[in-house]
């Protein structure tokens, strides 16, 4: 807009000017080796305007003419650079769609064209384009060479770790994040890699610096950094339980603050104060943990804090627990306690609540022993077992498929930091064990531990359970006879003979039609019914 304005400014100045001139005629003379001569002042001012621009015009003619051969000198070299340019953009683009053909021409003809300028993309491109044809030995040489160039380092780097972990090389896939990361800290893959290894090693310190160095740049969020400082904090602690409980003290209760749903967390923290004597503050942090995220190994620990305690003193602290947080957890926490201080009709009420609230395995299993310790009536306690077997299966930690009886910081399958969730594993057609990791030896069975230990059998593993209702004794363990994959006959009056071999949940939501006495009154000359344990046994061998 404001040159418009001058421009008119400029016209109309002009205008007034000549309008001026032609009002006002006057005439210019010129006196020059004894000639006069006269003409007017607008004639002599439009000669002078042509005399200017001739002058003008010569001297932009040879200026031009001298400058011709560096403009065409110029014009060759910017039209080979941008040749140069556009055959490393498509080779680029072919080496990325997977076409090896393409890429190797474009990487030698953009190397004829911009060979002279140093242009690290053709390293780059010749790197991938190796990598495709899959000539590694040249693309490690490559990225090797553009290792040396700073401005390439970092991208070299990422190119030798996935070059040494596809190989399988791990000390030098470490050896690359770790450079990487010294170089650039905020860069994912090599702050990832090199905390992955630190966990792997047990390097629990060193992870919790690469995390915090992750944080300081923004690589994760903040909820996300708290949730993994949790874990590794965690894993620190049961590293420190046995031999430094003052330690592991310290790590647990900041993992327990950082994330109270963690039951791990919960759990070394409380295990430290116990070894240390502080059982009051122990049992604080696991009754914290139990409001926030009501877990079996929570319960199993504050019912037994006390070793010397006896099962009604357990039962009152199982009471205690069950008023912070009512559900299916803290139900079958007090039926365990009362069945072992011997309130069976408690025990009952707890487990029948408990298997409404959520019928799962241990529900009915529970339900069973509870069976047997009251009344002893084998055909009931068959019964409450063969929905056990119909039951869904109880949650345990798993992560990526595997399935273990206790919690771990990282994946064994991946590696993958917090990676183990509480949940249901996943059914596997025609295939009931799945991977699964056994607790330490010596251990005892307690919560979740139990239905792992049964999920790891198949169907065919239960048969000896699936006796029918008519039989007179139960049958004795039969760890000595394999177990025969056949199907139980269809005469079955229980009905749990047909169920060993194929789940439904949706029948283990109805309560059980009591049999017939004539079907389950044993004759006078009965067998013992089996303990617990053999039953157990005699069902998963």
């Amino acid at each position: 807009m404001l040159r418009i304005l001058a421009f008119l400014l400029v016209v109309l100045a002009a205008g007034i000017g000549f309008a001026w001139l032609a009002d006002n005629p006057g005439s210019v003379t010129f006196v020059w080796q004894g000639q006069q001569v006269a003409t007017s002042l607008m004639v002599f001012l439009i000669g002078l305007g042509v005399l200017i621009f001739a002058v003008l015009l010569v001297v932009w003619l040879v200026r031009a003419f001298f400058k011709t051969p560096g403009a065409i000198g110029n014009w060759w070299s910017t039209s080979r650079r941008d040749r140069g340019y556009k055959a490393l953009s498509s080779g680029i683009i072919a080496a990325g769609a997977g076409d090896a053909v393409l890429a190797r021409r474009m990487t030698k003809r953009s190397d004829k064209l911009l060979g002279t300028r140093r242009e690290p993309l053709i390293r780059f491109l010749d790197a991938q384009t190796a990598m495709i044809e899959g000539d590694h030995a040249r693309a490690r040489s490559a990225f090797e060479q553009m290792e040396r160039d700073p401005e390439t380092r970092l991208l070299a780097l990422r190119g030798l770790f996935l070059e040494a972990e596809r190989v399988g090389d791990e000390s030098a896939a470490r050896h690359y994040a770790e450079r990487a990361v010294r170089i650039a800290p905020h860069v994912p893959w090599a702050g990832g890699a090199v905390l992955e290894s630190k966990c792997l090693a047990g390097d629990w310190d060193g992870a919790l610096a690469i995390l915090e160095a992750q944080k300081n740049t923004r690589l994760v969020d903040r909820d996300e950094s708290k949730r993994m400082r949790a874990v590794l904090l965690t894993a620190k602690a049961m590293t420190l339980s046995e031999r430094d409980p003052a330690g592991a003290k310290t790590a647990g209760l900041e993992a327990q603050k950082l994330a109270p749903d963690l039951p791990p967390a919960a759990l070394v923290a409380a295990e430290a104060l116990f070894r240390l004597g502080d059982l009051r503050r122990g049992s604080k942090v696991l009754e914290t943990s139990w409001i926030s995220q009501p877990h079996p190994d929570i319960a199993e620990a504050y019912v037994h804090a006390r070793p010397g305690d006896s099962p009604e003193d357990r039962l009152k602290r199982a009471r205690k627990l069950h008023g912070l947080h009512s559900g299916a957890e803290a139900e079958m926490c007090l039926a365990r306690a009362a069945l072992d201080a011997g309130e069976f009709d408690l025990a009952r009420k707890s487990a029948m609540a408990a298997a409404d609230a959520e019928p799962r395995e241990s529900t009915y299993l529970l339900l069973a022993d509870i069976e047997e310790a009251q009344t002893g009536e084998v055909g009931r306690v068959r019964e409450w077992l063969g929905r056990a077997i119909r039951a869904p299966r109880d949650p345990a930690w798993t992560a990526d498929g595997v399935v273990s009886r206790n919690w771990a910081p990282i994946s064994p399958v991946t590696g993958r930091l917090d990676a183990f969730e509480w949940k249901v594993p996943v059914e596997r057609i025609g295939d009931g064990d799945g991977p699964m990791i056994d607790a330490h030896d010596g251990e005892a069975d307690h919560g979740p531990a139990k239905t792992i230990g049964a999920e790891a059998k198949t169907p065919e593993s239960t048969a000896p359970a699936a006796v029918p209702a008519a039989t007179p004794a139960p049958a004795k363990p039969a760890a000595s006879e394999p177990a025969k994959p056949a199907t139980p006959p269809a005469a079955n009056s229980g009905g749990t003979g047909g169920a060993a071999t194929q789940p439904a949940a949706t029948d283990a939501m109805k309560p059980a039609e009591p049999r017939k006495p004539e079907a389950v009154d044993p004759p006078k000359e009965t067998k013992p019914a089996p303990t617990s344990e053999e039953r157990k046994e005699a069902r998963f061998g």
